[in-house]
């Protein structure tokens, strides 16, 4: 049976990343705060911190350090917006003048239900999440919604498909393998998981339950431009959205499920979201443990256990600013000009340095690229530190570099980074750098 959908991989319906350029004389270096100092506290004092849900009170110490905080390239956890971090240092100690930090908090008081029912809100007005769509605040990473979505979907012996683009949506075929009968109807390992496969032309298996993606490959810098539609009304589309969650807008209707761990764009690590249809929920399979079945932590508004507070905390101080910002449109916009100035840097090198994916499947979020002479890669990252730019090599699996460049990270620190391309030594950089220097 074929899957219609409205994209193909190697040519995918999607628009190719615009060429955008620097067009600053200089660059300028976002100023941020290096370290996060605690208040001054008389032995015989409470110190009472009070601020609106939306003030930013700013330290005066942060300014003074600003210079020293560095451009993290990090894959996860990774770098958090400035004025949240500011701003949860301000509640610390005294959130809101309630007398007490959010990490003291009764995950059953009002002081943090408030807290909780707000990020819900502004997550649901982010994404637009309809009112038959439950959100869920969970623990231990997208990798235990790996075994999560066939306990909670299907019976053991039911057939569930699997496109696997990634390490991420390999792992989860192979964890769904101990509680369903997965099929891979595609694996990109054959060619180093660079490319997304022509949906078109694939078959699902008839009667499958569900067909899942990893909308982002982390490790590999793969993203769905478009998303696949099921063959069938009742097999529903389940999406591994961790390293792109948040970064773009996404029609929650298309899917069954999503689920993200936080620590790429929109928290620390410790808090994994799900937002799954409600009418999903509820057929768990009898040997589920407790804290994977859905309807558990629905039944309780993801308060059946302790959940990890402080990390909810500062979801929901990250989602109020996206919210600040327009939305995810205008957080795909600027997503979408620091992604093309660092490809378009790379792709105008000569072949000194190289991106491997697909052109029409680059991600936004993960950058992963090779230097033509690998010898170099230590120099790379040698010079990429001096500039105060850090968390620069490829994941294990693959070598090579990535960098990951999620909400979060400034334009400012792309396009320093192209700036160390120049330093290296790269003669196909002239050109560029030459635009960059006015």
């Amino acid at each position: 049976m074929s899957m219609s959908m409205s994209m193909s991989g190697a040519a995918a319906a999607t628009t190719p990343l615009p060429h955008l350029k620097p067009t600053t004389a200089a660059t300028q270096i976002a100023a941020f705060p290096t370290t996060l100092s605690r208040p001054s506290i008389s032995p015989s004092k409470h110190l009472s911190i009070t601020c609106s849900s939306t003030a930013l009170q700013t330290p005066t110490s942060a300014a003074a350090a600003a210079t020293e905080r560095v451009f993290n390239f990090a894959a996860g956890p990774a770098t958090l917006p400035e004025n949240v971090l500011l701003k949860a240092q301000s509640e610390l100690y005294n959130w809101r003048g309630c007398g007490m930090s959010v990490m003291e908090m009764s995950h059953r008081g009002k002081e943090f239900l408030s807290i909780i029912q707000k990020a819900e809100s502004d997550l649901r007005t982010l994404l637009n999440i309809p009112s038959d769509y439950t959100v869920l605040f969970l623990q231990g990473g997208a990798t235990t919604q790996f075994a999560s979505v066939p306990l909670n979907l299907c019976k053991p012996d039911d057939v569930v498909d699997y496109v696997v683009t990634g390490s991420w949506g390999d792992k989860a075929l192979k964890e769904a393998a101990k509680y369903s009968n997965p099929k891979s109807i595609w694996s990109g390992k054959s060619e180093k998981y660079t490319k997304i496969p022509n949906f078109e032309s694939l078959e699902q298996t008839p009667g499958a339950k569900y067909l899942h993606i990893c909308a982002n490959e982390t490790i590999h810098g793969v993203e769905f431009k478009a998303y696949p539609t099921p063959a069938t009304e009742n097999e529903v589309l389940v999406a591994d959205m961790s390293s792109n969650f948040c970064s773009k807008p996404v029609d929650v209707t298309k899917f069954g499920v999503i689920y993200a761990g936080a620590q790429k764009n929109v928290g620390p690590s410790g808090v994994t979201i799900a937002i799954v249809r409600s009418d999903l929920i509820g057929s768990a399979q009898p040997s589920t443990p407790v804290m994977l079945d859905w309807k558990i932590h629905a039944d309780n508004n993801s308060l059946y256990n302790t959940p990890p507070c402080y990390g909810i905390y500062m979801c929901g101080l990250v989602f109020e600013d996206l919210v600040e910002q327009g939305g995810l449109v205008e957080v795909e916009k600027k997503n979408v000009k620091k992604a093309s100035i660092l490809y378009d840097a790379i792709d105008e090198s000569n072949g000194f340095f190289r991106c491997p994916v697909e052109k029409s499947v680059r991600s936004l979020m993960n950058v992963p690229f090779t230097l033509a002479k690998p010898e170099l890669e230590a120099e790379f990252v040698k010079e990429a530190a001096k500039e105060k730019m850090v968390q620069l090599k490829g994941h294990r699996s693959v070598g090579g570099m990535r960098a990951s460049i999620y909400n979060a990270m400034p334009l400012a620190g792309v396009e320093k980074l192209i700036l160390v391309f120049a330093r290296v030594g790269i003669s196909g950089f002239k050109r560029s750098y030459g635009r960059m220097r006015g």
